[in-house]
């Protein structure tokens, strides 16, 4: 009988293609590339298509793709039927709207009867319809930034990261429509045998997100403040606790969030913590 085989479509290149690669990299599987449009997996039953992201949603609506790693503002444009069964944590942005840094924006009122530039149409209408916003939408492939600035609307929505492309265009950002990122999507209709494999790839994908977020931390601290210690940083369960050689002191072994540990190292050293190390973890099953 034919082992069943996953397919997965990603972006063929660019941020997004090699954020994906590095994330089932990270879930221990190795793909074989070598520049084609499709590879597979040497220890994972993965066959990989590499497509464009706008195209990703309809292959795997139409099921020849099983699932596909995309950013979340292509699976709403594009409104196919497939399932978001993940959010991966990467590549975040968001669909705000702009317009020329000397307008007097106020609210949104200030787009009813103006024309917006946009690669996002289907969300942007949505989005107006719902504020009641009687707008033109006028519908381009790329450069969007320089819409307004060639007179061809009197402002744009489109993809923000850092805000430099407005910056640089003459534009000011006035309303965050969407946050969007990375999601992995699947056929709503994959079979058990499929589901079944989806289910041991999304344990991996956990497992790498969860080693991402924490650090494994260890530290001396004098035995009359563990119980102090010990209630700031608890751990998966409990911290590991093991007497040092000398007296009176004892080896804290334990894992915390990256973002916590700023806010508590101070406490740490104030109830007489020393020697403290924080590594990395390269998986955390939890």
């Amino acid at each position: 009988m034919k082992k069943e085989v996953l397919k997965i479509a990603i972006q063929k290149s660019g941020r997004l293609n090699e954020k994906s690669l590095e994330l089932l990299k990270e879930c221990g599987i190795s793909i074989n590339n070598g520049g084609k449009l499709i590879s597979s997996s040497t220890n994972f039953p993965l066959e990989v298509f590499y497509l464009r992201d706008d195209d990703i949603p309809q292959y795997v609506a139409e099921g020849v793709a099983d699932i596909g790693m995309l950013g979340e503002n292509e699976v709403l444009e594009k409104d196919q039927k497939v399932e978001v069964i993940a959010k991966l944590d990467f590549s975040k942005c968001r669909l705000s709207l702009a317009v020329r840094r000397e307008e007097n924006y106020t609210d949104l009122s200030w787009f009813r009867g103006k024309k917006i530039a946009t690669s996002y149409p289907l969300i942007l209408k949505k989005f107006l319809r719902e504020e009641a916003i009687d707008a033109e939408v006028e519908t381009i492939g790329g450069s969007v930034e320089i819409a307004p600035g060639i007179g061809l609307s009197d402002g744009i929505f489109d993809i923000v990261s850092t805000g430099s492309t407005l910056l640089a265009n003459g534009l000011k950002e006035v309303e965050v429509v969407l946050q969007s990122q990375a999601v992995l999507i699947g056929n709503p209709n994959l079979l058990s045998e499929k589901r079944s494999i989806v289910e041991k790839l999304l344990f991996r994908i956990q497992a790498a997100k969860s080693a991402k977020r924490n650090k494994y931390i260890l530290l001396n601290a004098p035995n009359k403040n563990l119980d102090a210690i010990i209630n700031l940083l608890p751990g998966m369960r409990s911290p590991t606790v093991m007497p040092l050689a000398e007296e009176g002191w004892s080896s804290l072994h334990s894992v915390i969030g990256e973002d916590d540990f700023w806010e508590v190292i101070d406490q740490l050293k104030d109830r007489g913590a020393e020697g403290i190390l924080v590594c990395p973890i390269e998986k955390m099953i939890v």
